[in-house]
C-alpha cells in the first residue's frame, strides 16, 4: 500500500487514509438520495438512478485515487443535475436520453481540452491573488452548504437569507454536529470531522431526523446505462438528438463552462487542505486530476447519472488527514458497496455533515491573509470571487465575476500587460457564458 500510494512520504498513515476516506464518503453520501430525487422529475427511474449514482461515483473516484493519487472524490454534481432535469422537460421534449447525450458530449469536449493542454494552461494563467480568492470563496460556499443543509440558514420573508428556527429537529442536529466537531477539533482528537458526523447521526435518531432504513439490501438496476445510445419511442438515439439540436449544443457549452471552472476551484481547495499546492499556487498532478474529472463527466452521461464531477466535500477528507489516493480508493469502495446497501446509506441526514463542512470552511479562510488588499488589481477581483461564489450559489459564476473584474480593473489601472493571453480567452468565454444564461 505504501509503495503504491506513498502516503507515508506525505505525512499520513494507513489508518488516517482509511478514516479520511470514510469521512469524505459520509460528507458526500447525501448525493445517493438527492440525485435520484432531482432526476426523477425528468422521468428517470429512481432505482436505476441510485445504481448509476453509486457506481458512477465509485468507479470515477477509484480512477482518481489510482491514477492521480490525490484525496479527491467524484460524484454527480448538484446544480448540473437540476439543469439536466429542467432541460429534459423544456428542451428535450421529455426525453432524458437526449439530456444525457448533452452530458456525454460535454464530457468528451472538455476531455479534448485537457488533452491539448488548454484547461491546465488556463489554470496556470490565473493570477495568484485570484487563486487565493477561489479558496476563500469555496470555504464560504462549503460552510453555506452545511448551514443550509441543517436549516441554520433559510430563505427569509422579504430577505434572501434568514436565521433558521432553532426549535426544529433538523436545526438541532446541525447544531450538535457543529458543537461536536469543534470540541473534537479543539481537543485535537484524530478523526474529529468523522466523529462529529457520527455523533450527529446518533443524536438524530431520538430527534427523528435520522430515518429508519426502508431496507438493507437493494438490487442494482442498470436500465439507464448507455443512456445516450438508447432510442426513444420513434427509434431516434439520444446522442443523435443532441448533435442535431443547436439548443442542446448550446446547453452542452454551458455545462462545459460550469464543469471547467468548478473543478478548477475544487482542486485548488482540496490541494490547500491536502498539502499538494505548490508555493506559486499550482496544484500538483493537476493534469491527471483533470483527465479523470473530464472522463467522469462523459461517464456520468453514459451511465445516466448526470455529470460526475470532483466534489468539493473532498476537502473534509483532506482536512481529516487524507493525503493520497488511498483516501479516494476508500471512498470509492464505500460508494460501490452502497450500490447494494443504498437504503441503509441514505439514512445519513445531510444535517449531520453540517459541522464538518463548517469547520472545513473555517480552515479555508486562512487564505484571505495572502491577498494584497491594498492593491485594487489584486483585492477587487479576489473579493468578487469570494463574495460571488456563495452569493450566486455557483462556483463557476463566482469565478467568472472575478475574471471579468480582473480584466476591467487591469484596463482601468493601466496594467493590461499583466493580463496573460489565456486570461483573455477565459474572460471572453465567461462573457459568452453569462450572455447565454441571460438570453436564456
Amino acid at each position: 500500500m505504501e509503495k503504491l500510494f506513498k502516503y507515508g512520504e506525505r505525512g499520513s498513515s494507513l489508518g488516517t487514509e482509511l478514516r479520511a476516506g470514510l469521512t469524505t464518503f459520509l460528507a458526500m453520501s447525501y448525493i445517493i438520495a438527492v440525485n435520484p430525487g432531482i432526476l426523477s422529475a425528468a422521468g428517470i427511474p429512481v432505482s436505476a438512478t441510485i445504481t448509476a449514482t453509486c457506481l458512477g461515483a465509485g468507479i470515477m473516484t477509484l480512477c482518481m485515487g489510482l491514477f492521480a493519487n490525490r484525496p479527491l472524490a467524484c460524484a454527480s454534481g448538484l446544480g448540473i443535475n437540476s439543469m439536466i432535469a429542467v432541460a429534459t422537460l423544456e428542451q428535450c421534449n421529455g426525453d432524458w436520453h437526449a439530456a444525457m447525450g448533452v452530458v456525454f458530449i460535454e464530457g468528451i469536449a472538455i476531455l479534448l481540452l485537457v488533452l491539448c493542454g488548454l484547461r491546465e494552461a488556463i489554470m496556470e494563467a490565473i493570477p495568484i491573488a485570484l487563486r487565493h480568492g477561489i479558496s476563500v470563496g469555496l470555504g464560504l460556499f462549503i460552510a453555506m452548504i452545511g448551514l443550509a443543509n441543517a436549516t441554520v440558514i433559510v430563505a427569509g420573508n422579504g430577505t434572501l437569507l434568514s436565521f433558521g428556527d432553532p426549535s426544529t429537529q433538523v436545526f438541532q442536529v446541525g447544531l450538535i454536529s457543529i458543537i461536536a466537531t469543534v470540541i473534537f477539533a479543539a481537543l485535537r482528537v484524530k478523526g474529529s470531522l468523522l466523529l462529529g458526523i457520527m455523533v450527529a447521526v446518533l443524536a438524530g435518531i431520538p430527534l427523528g431526523v435520522t430515518p429508519a432504513p426502508t431496507g438493507i439490501v437493494s438490487v442494482p438496476d442498470m436500465s439507464t446505462f448507455a443512456a445516450p445510445f438508447q432510442p426513444d419511442a420513434s427509434g431516434t438515439l439520444g446522442i443523435v438528438k443532441t448533435l442535431t439540436s443547436p439548443d442542446l449544443l448550446v446547453l452542452a457549452f454551458s455545462l462545459m463552462m460550469s464543469d471547467f471552472f468548478d473543478t478548477m476551484g475544487t482542486a485548488m481547495a482540496v490541494a490547500k487542505e491536502g498539502d499538494f499546492l505548490t508555493e506559486d499556487g499550482n496544484v500538483r498532478d493537476i493534469r491527471q486530476i483533470l483527465i479523470i474529472d473530464s472522463c467522469a463527466a462523459a461517464v456520468g452521461g453514459f451511465l445516466g447519472a448526470s455529470s460526475i464531477t470532483t466534489f468539493v466535500e473532498s476537502t473534509s477528507g483532506a482536512a481529516d488527514g487524507g493525503r493520497s489516493g488511498l483516501t479516494s480508493v476508500t471512498t470509492a469502495v464505500l460508494f460501490i458497496l452502497a450500490t447494494f446497501f443504498a437504503p441503509l446509506i441514505a439514512c445519513i441526514p445531510s444535517s449531520a455533515t453540517c459541522g464538518a463542512l463548517v469547520y472545513v470552511g473555517f480552515l479555508m479562510m486562512s487564505e484571505v491573509t495572502e491577498i494584497d488588499w491594498s492593491s485594487i488589481l489584486e483585492g477587487l477581483p479576489a473579493f468578487l470571487i469570494i463574495a460571488g461564489i456563495p452569493m450566486t450559489y455557483s462556483i463557476s459564476a463566482g469565478i467568472g465575476l472575478g475574471f471579468l473584474g480582473y480584466i476591467i480593473t487591469a484596463i482601468a489601472t493601466g496594467n493590461v500587460k499583466k493580463i496573460k493571453p489565456l486570461m483573455w480567452v477565459a474572460a471572453i468565454a465567461f462573457a459568452i457564458y453569462f450572455w447565454i444564461a441571460f438570453a436564456g
